[in-house]
């Protein structure tokens, strides 16, 4: 089972992750609410998994179909609930930017298998009402 450690290690709400490898990844609430900008605010956290978790899926997807991906980049907006506490995650847009002799048609279809099939991160952004909406777009080898 993954273990994760809490610290709070500057001001109020600056907070450093670690997991069991030691990979870590620092946290604060913003400068309104009274952080310090020292991290990452965890909702963020949640858009920078969804980025993750959808690319490690594309690019296996891909790696399967004998496309040569040179590089990969990946754009993504949110917007949360007004007005509501907790405020979740309302309208998330993904812009997937794949690099490399690349077919179109696949890639699409491997980012419709990892958002609805593969990633959990998605599955549970799903679960909370998140509506995900996404583009594939192609930067062809030069």
């Amino acid at each position: 089972m993954p273990t994760i450690k809490l610290s709070r290690v500057s001001g109020d709400y600056g907070f450093e992750a670690t997991d069991e490898y030691g990979h870590t990844v620092r946290m604060d609430s913003s400068p309104e609410s009274g952080g310090q900008n020292f991290g990452v605010r965890p909702m963020q956290m949640l858009l920078m998994g969804l980025g993750g978790c959808s690319a490690i899926d594309v690019i296996a997807i891909l790696k399967k179909q004998r496309q040569n991906v040179t590089d990969y980049k990946m754009v993504i907006t949110g917007e949360r609930e007004a007005g509501k506490e907790p405020s979740l995650w309302q309208d998330i847009t993904l812009e997937f930017h794949i690099y490399g002799d690349v077919d179109e048609d696949k890639a699409k279809k491997a980012v419709e298998l990892s958002l609805n099939k593969y990633c959990s991160v998605a599955a549970t952004l799903y679960k909370a009402d998140a509506d995900i909406q996404w583009k594939v777009i192609i930067h062809p080898a030069e």
